[in-house]
Formats: C-alpha cells, sequence, structure tokens
C-alpha cells in the first residue's frame, strides 16, 4: 500500500483480487467509503538500492532529433507511471552489454538508446521514439538467460530503427503518445515531489504488421549477434504461461504487462521459430548467456517496493510508517496500490487505508463526518487499540454490514472497514476484533529488520530437488509452479548438482 495525495487517488493496479465474487464485494466495500485527504508516502521513501555512481544505461539519445524529443518529452511521465527507474550497477552493466551487442548488428548502428530499468514487478518492455526503450524489473526476474533478454530489447529496438513510433503518431491525436501499452494512470510525483493531477496516458499499439516485422528483425538481429535465435520464441512461451499463472489468481488490469499490447498467438511463436531456423538446429547455435546474466540480476528486487509495504502470510507489514497487523487464517492480503485489501471465506472483505491528521480532532466526531455511507451514529464508541486513541462504528449498505474502526498514531489516521453478507454480526465481530487487537506499531528494530524479496542465485547441491529448492521460497503459496516458471523448468524437468538456479527470498 502507498499512501497517496487525493489528488492522485488513481494509481495504477498491480496487485490481483482474488476471486471474481470478492472483487464484487471489496467494490461495495470501496463505495462505501468516500476516500479523502490521503498524502504522498513517497517523499519519505529511500530505495533499497542506490543509484550507481557510474550508471551503464545510456544517458543521452540522439542530438537534435525531433523524434528524440518526442521520447524525451515523455519519458518523465513513463517512469513515474511504472514506479520510478530501478538502480543497480550489475543490472545496468548487463542490460548496457546486451544492448551493446545488439546495437552493433541493428538497421542503423548509428542509433543510440536510453535504456530504463523500470521500478515494476509487471512483465513489460517498450519503446517510445528516438530510442527510448524501457524493460521492467518484473521481466529481468521472468527470463531465465541474456539471450531471452536480448529478445526483447531487439524486438523494442526494430521498433525504433522502423520508425513504428513515427509512423502511429501520422493517425492518432496529437495527444496520444506512441508505444504499445494500453491506458495507465500516472501517479507519482515528478519534479519537486509535487503530486501531479490524476490523468491518464493512452499509449497506442503498433499495428499487427509493424509487430511482425519487428519479430522478424528481432531474430534477425539476435542471430547475428550470436545470441540463441530461438529465445524470442522461447521467452514468447514463458510470457503466456506466467500470464496463465497470474491469471488462475484472477485477472487485474493487464495494461502493465507486456502480452497485453504483443499478442503471443501461435503464428507469430511459429514465425519467430522459423526465421529463427536460419541460423541452425535448435539447442546447437547461439549464446544463451545464462551464467552473466544469473550474475547481473542476483538480488533483484521482486515484487513489492518498500513504500508499498509486505504481505507475508497472513500479516501486512510497513517499515516507513512502522505498522503491522494480521488478518484471520482463510484469508488473502492483496496490497493494492490505493489500499490494502483482504478477502475471507464467505464472502468477507476488509479494506486499509490511512489519511493525514494534521487538525488532530475527535475520532468520533471525525468517524461521523460524512465518509461512511450507511453510518449507524447510535453505535459510534471511542477507545484504545493497542494503546493508541480509536474509534468504531457500525454501518449497513446494501446488503452489507461494516464495521468501521479508525486509529490514530501520530499525525495519520488508519482506517479498517470490514463488510460481511447482511446478518452475520459474529463473523464481523470476529474479523474486526483480529484487526484491532493485531493492529500495532513496529520498534525501530522491528522496521530495520524487515526486507524486501528478492532473486538470490544458488547452486544446486547433492540431494537437492525441485521440491527442495521450491521451499526455499517467500512470498506465494505456489511454490514449485513459480519456482518452474522462473527457471524456464518444465513439467518433469529435475536439477543438476551444479545447476545456478533462481528463488525468491529475502
Amino acid at each position: 500500500m502507498t499512501e497517496i495525495n487525493s489528488a492522485t487517488a488513481g494509481l495504477p493496479l498491480h496487485k490481483r483480487a482474488r476471486t471474481a465474487l470478492a472483487s464484487r464485494v471489496l467494490s461495495v466495500v470501496a463505495a462505501s467509503v468516500l476516500l479523502s485527504g490521503c498524502e504522498s508516502l513517497l517523499d519519505t521513501y529511500e530505495p533499497s538500492v542506490a543509484p550507481s555512481n557510474k550508471p551503464q544505461i545510456v544517458d543521452e539519445v540522439q542530438k537534435n532529433d525531433p523524434r528524440a524529443e518526442m521520447g524525451a518529452r515523455e519519458h518523465p511521465r513513463i517512469v513515474a507511471s511504472y514506479g520510478g527507474e530501478y538502480r543497480d550497477v550489475k543490472t545496468e552493466q548487463l542490460v548496457a552489454r546486451i544492448t551493446g551487442a545488439l546495437t552493433q548488428v541493428s538497421e542503423n548502428p548509428n542509433q543510440s538508446y536510453r535504456i530504463t530499468i523500470l521500478n515494476s514487478p509487471a512483465i513489460n518492455a517498450f519503446a517510445l521514439p528516438g530510442g527510448y526503450v524501457y524493460v521492467t524489473r518484473g521481466l529481468l526476474a521472468l527470463a531465465t538467460d541474456a539471450s531471452e533478454v536480448a529478445a526483447v530489447l531487439s524486438h523494442e529496438m526494430a521498433h525504433v530503427t522502423a520508425n513504428h513510433g513515427i509512423e502511429r503518431q501520422r493517425q492518432e491525436e496529437a495527444a496520444v503518445i506512441e508505444s504499445r501499452v494500453v491506458a495507465e494512470v500516472l501517479s507519482s510525483p515528478i519534479a519537486g515531489k509535487q503530486a501531479i493531477a490524476r490523468q491518464k496516458l493512452r499509449l497506442a499499439a503498433f499495428s499487427r504488421n509493424q509487430e511482425l516485422q519487428a519479430d522478424v528483425i528481432g531474430v534477425r538481429m539476435l542471430g547475428e549477434a550470436g545470441y540463441d535465435p530461438y529465445a524470442a520464441a522461447r521467452f514468447l512461451d514463458a510470457m503466456g504461461a506466467y500470464s496463465r499463472f497470474n491469471a488462475s489468481l484472477a485477472d487485474s488490469d493487464p495494461s502493465m504487462d507486456f502480452l497485453s499490447s504483443h499478442p503471443s498467438t501461435p503464428q507469430r511463436v511459429e514465425l519467430a521459430r522459423r526465421h529463427a531456423r536460419a541460423f541452425g538446429m535448435d539447442g546447437k547455435v547461439g549464446d544463451k548467456g545464462t551464467n552473466y546474466f544469473l550474475d547481473g540480476i542476483d538480488g533483484l528486487l521482486y515484487g513489492d517496493s518498500p513504500q508499498e509495504g509486505y504481505v507475508r502470510g497472513q500479516t501486512f507489514l510497513h517499515a516507513n510508517l512502522a505498522i503491522r497487523f494480521e488478518v484471520p487464517a482463510g484469508f488473502r492480503i492483496d496490497n493494492k496500490a490505493e489500499a490494502v485489501m483482504a478477502t475471507g471465506p464467505g464472502d468477507i472483505a476488509v479494506r486499509f487505508d490511512l489519511v493525514d491528521d494534521k487538525a488532530g480532532g475527535s475520532l468520533t466526531d471525525y468517524i461521523g463526518s460524512g465518509w461512511v455511507t450507511g453510518l449507524q451514529p447510535e453505535t459510534i464508541r471511542s477507545g484504545f487499540v493497542n494503546g493508541m486513541p480509536a474509534a468504531t462504528a457500525r454501518a449497513s449498505a446494501d446488503r452489507w454490514d461494516f464495521d468501521v474502526t479508525v486509529v490514530r498514531n501520530g499525525q495519520k489516521i488508519y482506517r479498517f472497514l470490514t463488510a460481511v453478507p447482511t446478518g452475520r454480526a459474529d463473523e464481523l465481530t470476529a474479523t474486526a476484533s483480529k484487526l484491532r487487537t493485531t493492529f500495532r506499531r513496529m520498534s525501530p528494530g522491528e522496521a530495520a529488520k524487515l526486507k524486501p524479496l528478492r532473486i538470490r542465485v544458488v547452486t544446486v547441491q547433492t540431494g537437492e530437488t525441485v521440491q527442495t529448492m521450491s521451499n526455499r521460497m517467500l512470498g506465494t503459496d505456489r511454490k514449485v509452479e513459480l519456482f518452474r516458471l522462473l527457471n524456464g523448468l518444465p513439467i518433469g524437468a529435475n536439477l543438476t548438482v551444479g545447476q545456478r538456479v533462481k528463488i525468491v527470498a529475502e
């Protein structure tokens, strides 16, 4: 959860609602609250990975080029909508090494590129005119070798050298910028960390012919640069498998992901394989670059960024805010950008967020100030939650009963809204009580020990199997499936002693 400003109340959603029914419950919950008065937490965020002193990513694009001017104009907003830049010298060097090899065999070797690694867990890559190319850390985490990253980058570079962005722009309104990312909400502060107004940036998709042309050029670049030319087809299959993995949890806004703008049809995958055959047989030609790729992403941030807080099983923890709480057994926590949601058995739902509290007025007055629909004023009570001033109340609206709990901690008011179908008062009381009894401040020592999840590269030892390695995974209850996806291991594939694999750990 990222604390937000009322001017930026449309932050993009990166996480998944767990079921369609739970999504409807959460919609009712959200509709029962008039969100107001939130502020940005980004002002207090200190990145866990410091920028490198000598960035390896290309810093400048071609001078005096109107195409580059177009990319430069939109670059800050693209970066803001994807959570900022991800800076780490090893990862920068990895991407720069791959880009350098591809540039030498590109359609225009004189074209320079600004490659930006976006601090987003989404699986995406795209390009803007003038050499602005973007790849998310989520995509780097999914790839299994350098040739797969090269396949993505060569495709995007092909769009640049073929001037696809310029061609598409002539067909669109002046306000529409060209790429293949669908409508996205801009949310992060840019200059001076000032909150920007809620707005949408629609990035138009390239045509089917342009995508196929970029595929053909990209595969040629892979082969001529010495990479495995079959990596393009292989990674399209991997992204399809990852998309199905996420879809089984329930659909999210797909606009952040690669396949929303690069449909992976069987024909497209076969086209990539057919062009790869010009370089030789699959498995017999090209370098995958596995070892230096794994060296470059070892320690890569995975999943939620520190400013969003962390989900660990039934517990939500936020180091910057120094707070934590637990949900009952059987609940799943969904750390959305605008709030923390949790859904449980029997259509029970919880929403948690916070607002600024500079006025410091009465919490009973605040809870009755009009932001809760269907409030029952006679139920308002004052009290304390683990030493912090609090107030509670009940509400009813549209076949749902709600418990509303607000807690003051410093100059912030934390808000819990619990919803159950009408008539299930015992479950409402039990769920709300669990939230209140477990919501507490963390000590500085506790907050300091809280670490984000990262990609860790480990070597398989004697006796270790897919199951034993998967048991070391954190952040998922589908450990074996995610382990296989991250390491490109099909069902039935085994590990060998000395093999290097990725796990998700602190």
